[in-house]
C-alpha cells in the first residue's frame, strides 16, 4: 500500500510507515453521530484508515448543535449520520466514508475490525460487547454527559502491541567492554537505559561477536556503564561500537465489558486516572454512569438540568449499585452534579474524550502504542461555580438551564442562559490558526464565544496553507492550499456558527506588530489563546498578557504528547521566560570534523545547503547593491571577510558557471572535496594510530576514525549528490536547461578532470570549540585579503546583471532538490564515519526541524484549553479550580496539576508579584501631560515609594544625585525622547519604565514596573 507522504508527513513521524499501512487496511464503525461521535469520526478519518462508516438512527435536534460541528440548523429533523456524511467525506480523499441510518445488527458489525459506540444504552453496550469479544472485533465505548466523560476498551484475548510507547530507540557510543561474566560496558556519554532494556551492538572492533549475537539484556550500573551477557569467551575489545535499544513487543489481554464493569472496582489497574486528585470521584463515576443508564431505562429520559428530584432519584439508584458492587465510599456530591448536568453536550469535553477515543481506534488498527487498560473517566465539575458564589442573575436553576430552542441548548443545560450571554460578549485574541488554532476556533464557534453583541474573536497567523497541513488542520481543504490560514479558518467557522463575530489578520506577533496589538487592542480583550509552535513567540505573548493584565490559555503538542498552561492575572504564575533547551547545542568541531550521530551529519548537510545556496548568493547580491559592503564586511573580522570575498570573487569572476556543464563539473569537484580530500587531510593531521599527548588513542570514544570515499557513478547516493548539487548551483545562478537525466549527467562527468589529493602541512584542525575560538582571526592571509578588496572594489555597473538567486530551504517540496541534496550529503558523510544512514523521512524530520503532529492530540489539548476557558469566563474561580495538563496518548498518561501561585517579592517592605505594577495616567482630566517630577511625586504620595532611579529600556531617565534635576521639570515623554534621541512612535500608547526605590533590596531580581499611559482618559 502506497502512503501519501505529502499528506500524512507529520503523522508519519508519529506512527511510522508500518503502522500506517496496517491502519490503511482497517474498516471502522462509529455509532452515534452527536458531538462526541463526529469528533471521533473526524480524527479517525484524518488518520487514514481504509473506511469509516458512521451510524445513527436519530434525528438532529437543537441539543446537538452545541457540539456537532457538521450539522446546521437546516438539518434539524434530519438523520444525524446522513447530515454530516458530506462534510466528513471531504476530510480525507484516501478514506471511504459511508453512512448507515439503520440499527446495529450482527450483519453490520461483522464488516468491521473496530467498533466504536457513543450515545448508547448499557444494554446495547453489553450486547455489542459480547458479540465483538467473541469475534475478536475491537470495541471502544465512549460517552460524555455534561462535564463528565467515560472511555472503555476491549481489544480481545490476545492483542499484540508492536511498540509500547513510540519513543525513539536509545543509542549510545561505546568506550570500552570488559571480558567477564557479566561483561561491563562503559559509554563515552551518559546513557538512559533502564534495567531489562535489551540492546544490540554494531561497529564493535575486537569483540566482534557482540555485533552478531542478537539482543542482550542490560543491567544498569551507573549513568555511564551497564553490564551485559557473559563476554569471557569473546575476543578482546579494541575500540568503537554503538549500543542500540531494541523495542520489545507485548501481548495484552482484555476482559469483556460484562466482566470489566465489576472488575474495575476490584482491580485499580483497570482504571486509568486522568487526575490523580480525583481517583475516588472517578470510582464513583464508574457506578454513577451505570446508574444513569438505569435512570434512562426507568424514566425514558436523562435527568432534567438542575432538577433536585431527578438528582435525588439518581443518587438513590447509584447507592443501590454501590451496595451491589461493594464500593466502600460513594461521593454523592459528584453524583448530584452529574445528574444536574447530564443533559449537557459540551464541545470541549467531546473534543478531549473524542481525541483519546480516536487514538484508541488507531492503536486497535495498528498495534502502535499501549491501549487503554481498560477504563478511563474524566470530569471538569470544578467548572461549576460554588453554590455560595452565584448571584441571582447567574444562579443555576431549572428555569435558567431549561432549553431555549437554540443551538446552545446543550451548553445552557450545564451553565445556564446568563452564562451563555456572557460567553457571547467575550472578546478574545487567538494567535495561531494551525492545528490547535483550528480546533480552538471550532470549539469557540460551538460554545458561542464572541457570537453576540459586543463579542468578537481576532485571529492572526502569518502562514499560508500547505498540503502537509491538511492531515490535522481540519478546517482546510486541498483547494485552500496557498491561501492564508487565518482567513480560511475564520470563513470555515462562520459556516459552523453564522453568528460568530470574527476577523482574520495575517500579522506576525512581535515588536513589529505592536502598532496593531498594543495598549488599545489589549485593553478591550477579555483573554488570549496561544496556539503557537515555538517557545519564543509564546514568551513574547505571555509578556504582553502580563503587561496588559490579561489571562492566557496556552497549548502545545509534539506527536502524542501535549500540554496546556492557564495563566490568570494575580492567581497563577505566567508562562515565564524561555528556558534553555534540553537539547544541547552540538559543538562546531564535532559537526566539522568529528560527527558520531546521524543528527550531526544532517546538521552539517543543512549548514552546507545554507552556506552554499543561500548565504553565498546573499553576499554576492549585497556586494552588487551596496557601495559600503566592503567597509561593513571588515567590521566582521579579517577571517570572515576573507572567506566571504573569496566566494564573491568566484561568483562574479571567471569561476562563475556559464552553463549546465559547469554546474555538473562544480558538483563533481565538490563531492571530491567533501568526501575524499577533506577526509584525507584530516587523516593526514590525525592518522588512524595517532595518540594524544597523554598517550591514549586519539580516535576513541566519540571520535570515530573516518575513511575517504571513492566516487562511483554507478552508486545511487553518489549520483544523488551530484544531480541535486548541480541543479541547486544552477538555480542560484539562473542557469537554464538543468536536468534530472542521470545518464546525461553521467556522460558529462566523464569529461571532468578531478585533481589529485595533495596534503597540506599548514592546515590546522581544531579538536575543540575552545581551541577554534582561541585561534579565531589568527594566520589570516592579509595579502590575499587586500588583493581581493582591490579586485572587487566598488561594483561596476556592468556587474549588476550578475545578481544571484538565494534559495530558502523548503523541506516539503520534493521537486526542488533541497531534501535530495541534504539526504545525499548527510548519508555520504555518515558513510565516511561509519554512521548508519537515515532514510528520507527521518532526514526530513531532523534537518527540517519538523515537530511531529497528529490530530488526536491536537483535539484533546484544544478541549482542555476550552475547559479552562469556561472557568475564566465565570471569573470567580479560586486558584485550586484551574488545571494545567500534560498528556501522552501513546500510553494514556494524563496528569492534571493546579497552577503555581505567582512568586512574591518585596519592595521597600511591601509584597508584590509579577502581576503588580504602578499604573499611571499621564494626562489627567484634560490637563497637559505630567512632568517627570510630578510622576515621581505621584508615586511617592500614592504608593509610598520613593524612586531613586528610572530607566526606559537601557536609557537612564533619572538618577537621584546625578544632576538630573532639570529633567524633573520636563514632560515624561520629552525626557524619553531627549535621552533616547528618538521620537516615540505614534502607535506607542504606554511607556513601561523600570524604577529603583529607596530602601529596595539590591539582591531582588524581580521588578515593580511603572506603566505610564500616554493617551488621554477619554481614549482609554
Amino acid at each position: 500500500m502506497d502512503i501519501d507522504e505529502g499528506f500524512y508527513s507529520r503523522q508519519l513521524y508519529v506512527l511510522g510507515h508500518d503502522a500506517m499501512r496496517r491502519m490503511g487496511k482497517a474498516n471502522i464503525l462509529i455509532a452515534g453521530m452527536r458531538g462526541l461521535g463526529v469528533e471521533i469520526a473526524k480524527n479517525v478519518i484524518l488518520a487514514g484508515v481504509r473506511s469509516v462508516t458512521v451510524q445513527d438512527e436519530g434525528m438532529v435536534e437543537w441539543y446537538d448543535l452545541s457540539s456537532q460541528f457538521y450539522c446546521r440548523e437546516a438539518d434539524l429533523g434530519q438523520n444525524r449520520a446522513l447530515s454530516c456524511l458530506s462534510s466528513l467525506s471531504r476530510l480525507n480523499a484516501h478514506v471511504s466514508v459511508k453512512a448507515h441510518s439503520g440499527p446495529l445488527d450482527k450483519n453490520l458489525l461483522t464488516q468491521f475490525q473496530v467498533v466504536v459506540l457513543t450515545n448508547s444504552s448499557l444494554d446495547e453496550q453489553k450486547r455489542v460487547g459480547d458479540f465483538c469479544h467473541s469475534r475478536d472485533i475491537k470495541l471502544i465505548i465512549a460517552d460524555t454527559k455534561g462535564l463528565c466523560g467515560q472511555l472503555f476498551c476491549d481489544f480481545g484475548e490476545e492483542f499484540r502491541v508492536v511498540d509500547c510507547d513510540g519513543e525513539t530507540p536509545l543509542s549510545v557510543m561505546v568506550d570500552s567492554i570488559t571480558k567477564g561474566n557479566p561483561g561491563r560496558v562503559t559509554c563515552s556519554e551518559e546513557h538512559d537505559f533502564v534495567d531489562v532494556t535489551h540492546v544490540t551492538f554494531s561497529g564493535v572492533q575486537g569483540m566482534e561477536e557482540l555485533n552478531t549475537c542478537g539482543p542482550v539484556e542490560v543491567q544498569v550500573l551507573d549513568k555511564y556503564s551497564f553490564s551485559i551477557c557473559d563476554t569471557s569467551g569473546f575476543s578482546a575489545y579494541e575500540k568503537g561500537g554503538v549500543a542500540s535499544e531494541v523495542k520489545k513487543a507485548a501481548i495484552l489481554t482484555f476482559k469483556p465489558l460484562r466482566e470489566a464493569l465489576d472488575e474495575a472496582l476490584r482491580d485499580p489497574e483497570m482504571m486509568v486516572p486522568t487526575d490523580y486528585g480525583k481517583q475516588e470521584e472517578h470510582r464513583t463515576l464508574h457506578i454513577a454512569f451505570q446508574a444513569l443508564h438505569d435512570f434512562v431505562k426507568s424514566t425514558g429520559h436523562l435527568p432534567k438540568p438542575r432538577s433536585k428530584m431527578d438528582a435525588d432519584m439518581l443518587v438513590t439508584m447509584t447507592r443501590k449499585r454501590c451496595e451491589a458492587s461493594r464500593l466502600e465510599e460513594l461521593d454523592e456530591c459528584v453524583v448530584r452534579k452529574l445528574a444536574m448536568t447530564a443533559r449537557g453536550d459540551l464541545a470541549p469535553i467531546n473534543a478531549f474524550i473524542g481525541g483519546l477515543a480516536a487514538q484508541e481506534v488507531m492503536k486497535a488498527c495498528s498495534g502502535k502504542f499501549t491501549p487503554l487498560c481498560q477504563w478511563l473517566y474524566f470530569d471538569a465539575l470544578e467548572c461549576l461555580p460554588e453554590e455560595e458564589e452565584g448571584d441571582e442573575e447567574e444562579a443555576l436553576t431549572e428555569e435558567t438551564c431549561a432549553p431555549k430552542g437554540c443551538r446552545y441548548d446543550g451548553q445552557i443545560a450545564v451553565f445556564g442562559s446568563a452564562f451563555q450571554e456572557k460567553l457571547a460578549r467575550q472578546r478574545y485574541f487567538l494567535v495561531g490558526a494551525g492545528a490547535i488554532g483550528c480546533e480552538l476556533l471550532k470549539n469557540f464557534a460551538l460554545i458561542g464565544l464572541g457570537a453576540g453583541e459586543g463579542g468578537h474573536i481576532t485571529v492572526t497567523d502569518m502562514d499560508s496553507i500547505e498540503r502537509s497541513n491538511l492531515n490535522r488542520q481540519f478546517l482546510f481543504r486541498s483547494q485552500d492550499v496557498g491561501r492564508q490560514k487565518a482567513e480560511v479558518a475564520a470563513q470555515a467557522v462562520r459556516e459552523m456558527n453564522p453568528a460568530l463575530n470574527i476577523s482574520a489578520h495575517q500579522n506576525r506577533l512581535g515588536p513589529e506588530s505592536e502598532g496593531v496589538y498594543g495598549y488599545s487592542f489589549f485593553r478591550q480583550l477579555d483573554g488570549v489563546a496561544a496556539a503557537l509552535d515555538n517557545v519564543e513567540a509564546r514568551v513574547y505573548l505571555d509578556t504582553l498578557c502580563v503587561r496588559y493584565q490579561k489571562p492566557m490559555l496556552e497549548g502545545g503538542t509534539r506527536g502524542t504528547k501535549g500540554s496546556t498552561v492557564v495563566v490568570v492575572p494575580h492567581l497563577t504564575e505566567s508562562y515565564g521566560p524561555a528556558t534553555s533547551s534540553s537539547d544541547k547545542a552540538t559543538p562546531l568541531c564535532t559537526l566539522k570534523n568529528f560527527p558520531h550521530r546521524i543528527e550531526h551529519t544532517l546538521q552539517w548537510a543543512r549548514d552546507q545547503f545554507e552556506g552554499i545556496f543561500k548565504h553565498s548568493a546573499e553576499n554576492v547580491n549585497q556586494y552588487l547593491r551596496d557601495d559600503n559592503f566592503l567597509s561593513r564586511l571588515e567590521q566582521r573580522g579579517e577571517a570572515e571577510a576573507l572567506e566571504v570575498l573569496e566566494v564573491v570573487s568566484a561568483s562574479v569572476g571567471d569561476l562563475r558557471p556559464r552553463g549546465w556543464e559547469d554546474c555538473v563539473r562544480w558538483a563533481r569537484l565538490r563531492w571530491e572535496t567533501l568526501y575524499n580530500h577533506d577526509i584525507r587531510q584530516l587523516l593526514h593531521c590525525f592518522p588512524p594510530d595517532a595518540l594524544t599527548s597523554s598517550g591514549v588513542p586519539f580516535w576513541t570514544g566519540a571520535k570515530r576514525c573516518p575513511h575517504p570515499l571513492t566516487f562511483d557513478p554507478e552508486c545511487t547516493t553518489h549520483m544523488d549528490f551530484v544531480v541535486a548539487a548541480a541543479n541547486l548551483y544552477g538555480q542560484t545562478y539562473g542557469i537554464p536547461d538543468t536536468t534530472r537525466d542521470r545518464s546525461a549527467v553521467r556522460a558529462m562527468l566523464q569529461g571532468v578532470h578531478v585533481p589529485a589529493f595533495a596534503p597540506k602541512s599548514s592546515v590546522k584542525i581544531h579538536v575543540s570549540d575552545e581551541e577554534m575560538e582561541a585561534d579565531k582571526g589568527k594566520d589570516v592571509d592579509t595579502a590575499r585579503l587586500e588583493a581581493l578588496k582591490a579586485e572587487l572594489g566598488p561594483p561596476r555597473p556592468e556587474r549588476q546583471a550578475l545578481r544571484m538567486h538565494p534559495l530558502e530551504f523548503e523541506k516539503d517540496d520534493d521537486s526542488n532538490f533541497h531534501m535530495d541534496y541534504v539526504v545525499a550529503a548527510s548519508n555520504l558523510r555518515a558513510e565516511n564515519y561509519d554512521i548508519p544512514p537515515a532514510d528520507r523521512l527521518k532526514s526530513k524530520l531532523i534537518a527540517g526541524r519538523i515537530i511531529p503532529a497528529i490530530a488526536t492530540t491536537t483535539a484533546a489539548i484544544a478541549g482542555l484549553m476550552c475547559v479552562e476557558l469556561y472557568k475564566l469566563v465565570w471569573g470567580r474561580m479560586q486558584p485550586h479550580a484551574h488545571r494545567s495538563a500534560f498528556i501522552n496518548l501513546a500510553v494514556q498518561l494524563c496528569v492534571m496539576s493546579v497552577p503555581a501561585k505567582p512568586r512574591p517579592f518585596t519592595v521597600a517592605g511591601r509584597e508584590y508579584s509579577l502581576w503588580d505594577c504602578i499604573l499611571v495616567q499621564g494626562r489627567q482630566h484634560g490637563q497637559q501631560e505630567m512632568t517627570l517630577g510630578a510622576l515621581l511625586e505621584h508615586i511617592k504620595q500614592t504608593h509610598e515609594l520613593e524612586v531613586s532611579s528610572l530607566f526606559y529600556g537601557p536609557a537612564m531617565l533619572y538618577n537621584a544625585g546625578s544632576g538630573h534635576e532639570q529633567r524633573l521639570q520636563q514632560r515624561v515623554s520629552e525626557v524619553v525622547c531627549s535621552v533616547t534621541k528618538k521620537e516615540i512612535p505614534p502607535h506607542v500608547e504606554m511607556l513601561e519604565m523600570v524604577p529603583s526605590f529607596v530602601g529596595e533590596d539590591d539582591e531582588e531580581e524581580a521588578i515593580l514596573p511603572i506603566r505610564y499611559i500616554l493617551v488621554p482618559p477619554t481614549q482609554n
